[in-house]
């Protein structure tokens, strides 16, 4: 059997819905769905250590590894332990040196750079800061002295790395699941349905107050109860929004009762590059998407023409959704469009593509 080595410098809650807790455990089971026996490292600083030493013995051995593929963690990899402290400041990267030294191919998904923008630096102190994005930098340095591909969740995302990196710079977003799902017939109503958060980078508001303004919509908002109590008073919120505080499968009966999904949140720099694991979900759920210009999540639905992407404005949003109320054929032309994508942006299509990629390289 095919061999390689999954790595994530950090613990996975698989009670979290988070992306940053579900797309290490989907690439890494689609990764043993193509068929590789795959050596895990992750978990704390103990159980890494104690994983990676078992893989060294099997490589001094002779055990032929295909690649090592790695999942960045939100947090700088040396300080992934719950008390946030450089216990094991080496670790990571010294495996992957040794990785190297064995001709062993290295490719590490980047999951985000939020550290450089404004949400981060009004959720620390200046104190705090300063002392993670010296770590932050380090493994931006540690990537371009050993990785052979740099995946990122989109390609914009380069642009805001404060690096140049030499070798392949690949876009890798998220990926969806094949459903076998049964939407509702469209009727003279439309729901909509937003799963995610509500804090700063997930605005609704626009969205909420044109959905008050018309007859026959309703929006169903999933989100997670503290976020929720965080900001419900930001929002005029009234009997056309349903609140549900689910996730994972217990949301599959209200996927089933939405016929269009929503990204329509207030644009941000941050925006310019973000690829939600929500999009798709969505997609999963062949949900058509409404999403903003100008953002990486709005080109590419524009490129599947898989949705509606418009200006952010409530005028133009409201001119939207009027004409959907009254063009249903347009949603059911989406929805096929949906179905059309969906086999090439798989989580095996993701891990099918690093495959390929990290085979190339090694016969380049």
């Amino acid at each position: 059997m095919k061999r390689m080595i999954f790595h994530i410098p950090n613990s996975i809650n698989l009670g979290y819905s988070s992306g940053s807790q579900l797309r290490p455990i989907k690439m890494l089971n689609a990764f043993r769905k193509i068929g590789y026996h795959v050596d895990v490292v992750m978990g704390d600083v103990s159980s890494r250590k104690k994983q990676i030493k078992k893989i060294k013995q099997e490589i001094l051995k002779g055990e032929h590894y295909e690649f090592l593929y790695s999942e960045s963690s939100t947090m700088p990899t040396i300080l992934t332990e719950k008390h946030h402290l450089p216990v094991a400041p080496f670790l990571d990267f010294r495996f992957f040196s040794f990785c190297k030294k064995y001709n062993i191919k290295i490719a590490l998904f980047y999951r985000d750079i939020h550290w450089k923008f404004e949400q981060y630096t009004n959720s620390v102190s200046n104190l705090k800061r300063k002392y993670a994005e010296l770590f932050y930098k380090y493994d931006l340095r540690q990537y371009k002295k050993l990785l052979d591909i740099l995946y990122l969740p989109s390609i914009q995302m380069y642009n805001f790395i404060p690096f140049e990196f030499e070798k392949r710079i690949i876009e890798l977003p998220p990926g969806c699941e094949l459903r076998d799902v049964e939407n509702k017939q469209l009727n003279e109503s439309i729901n909509f349905i937003y799963v995610g958060g509500l804090g700063s980078l997930y605005d609704l508001g626009y969205f909420v107050d044109v959905i008050n303004e018309l007859n026959n919509t309703k929006l169903f908002l999933c989100t997670r109860k503290n976020e929720w109590a965080q900001n419900q008073g930001k929002y005029d919120f009234n009997n056309k929004t349903v609140i549900y505080h689910k996730s994972g499968e217990a949301l599959n009966d209200v996927y089933i009762q939405s016929d269009i999904a929503v990204l329509f949140v207030k644009p941000s720099t941050y925006w310019k590059f973000v690829m939600a694991v929500k999009l798709f979900e969505y997609i999963s759920f062949k949900k058509p998407i409404i999403a903003v210009k100008g953002t990486a999540i709005g080109d590419f639905i524009e490129r599947n023409d898989i949705g509606w992407v418009v200006e952010y404005d409530k005028n133009k949003l409201k001119e939207l959704i009027t004409h959907l109320k009254n063009n249903r054929q347009d949603v059911k032309r989406k929805i096929k469009n949906i179905e059309r994508i969906q086999p090439d942006n798989t989580w095996v299509a993701r891990v099918k593509k690093v495959q390929g990629d990290l085979t190339r390289t090694i016969c380049n």
